[in-house]
């Protein structure tokens, strides 16, 4: 049985995730290569261009997300050698960035009050009348 991998494996060696990039990036060359292809041809169209032209755009952004992956994952195995827990640092968001949690409803109206008691009464178990015979 072969041995598995450390869990610590740094992301710039994983051969799975390079193979993805390099599967992906490929695949949009292709599709690229297919759209000017099909730009080319009798039926071919400027939308054909502008796809051409896009899907090497596509296939950089996976490269790019692929070494700005691995920058972060370093920054953050640094940023955990520094901690003696080895445990990365909490990080806090910053006040004001997320919206403020609404209030809560106030019952102070009375139709809603009576609606909600109406509610409840209708959700209370029906419990058999034991008097009746």
């Amino acid at each position: 049985m072969p041995a598995s991998p450390p869990p610590n494996r740094p992301a710039h060696s994983r051969p799975a995730l390079i193979a993805l990039v390099v599967v992906a990036a490929l695949a949009c060359m292709a599709l690229g290569w297919w759209q000017w292809e099909r730009f080319e041809s009798s039926s071919g169209t400027g939308q054909n261009l502008g796809y051409a032209l896009q899907w090497p755009l596509f296939a950089g952004f996976v490269v790019f997300a692929y070494f700005r992956f691995v920058r972060l994952e370093r920054a953050d195995e640094e940023d955990a050698d520094d901690v003696p827990s080895r445990q990365a640092p909490a990080r806090e968001i910053p006040a004001g960035i997320l919206p403020e949690r609404p209030a809560a409803a106030r019952d102070d109206d009375p139709e809603l009050a009576a609606y909600n008691s109406y509610l409840a009464e209708l959700n209370r178990p029906a419990t058999p009348d034991r008097s009746a015979g």
